[in-house]
């Protein structure tokens, strides 16, 4: 697994959570690359939850929270990962599914570097009303701590599939 190195301190906040999120994506990709076969439509968990699911969820998650949420943007299925009380497995390999990440994390930087962290969404995508509608800097840290804890769900099943364990080689 290729190591991945957490970002430097700043004094820049936008540049801090948008380094955290790259960070986190890239550890993500780390996980489900190269390891053993069947690892990414394989479950590991009671729950039934699969690698590529859970890297699919957060796909769909950030296009929610940035796009759908914070722009208003009309999003077609937001909700396309999960079925019922789970993830939906995609039939994508750790390639397309690595590429797919990364790319609506360039979309996240884009949006996060055309706005102020204390702007507010937008009315009309994922929020109805101006009341409901959260600050920039409350949806990144949403977003990062979505990333965070599910990268350590993906830490755990790695290790059980390879022994593989934290951003390490």
């Amino acid at each position: 697994m290729t190591r991945v190195l957490e970002p430097d301190s700043t004094p820049d906040l936008r540049g801090l959570l948008l380094d955290y999120l790259g960070f986190y994506r890239a550890v993500v990709v780390a996980k489900v690359s190269g390891a053993p076969g069947g690892f990414l439509t394989a479950s590991a968990v009671p729950s039934g939850w699969t690698p590529a699911g859970l890297v699919n969820h957060l796909l769909h998650m950030e296009r929610r929270w940035i796009l759908w949420g914070f722009l208003a943007e009309p999003v077609l299925d937001p909700w396309a990962d999960s079925a019922g009380d789970g993830w939906i497995t995609p039939d994508a390999d750790e390639a397309s599914l690595a590429r797919a990440l990364l790319a609506q994390g360039e979309r996240t930087r884009a949006v996060v570097e055309a706005h102020e962290l204390d702007d507010h969404a937008r009315v009309g995508g994922r929020f109805r009303t101006a009341e409901e509608a959260p600050q920039l800097q409350w949806i990144l840290l949403h977003v990062l701590q979505e990333y965070a804890r599910h990268t350590g769900h993906l830490d755990i099943v790695r290790e059980i599939a390879d022994g593989s364990t934290g951003e390490e080689p």
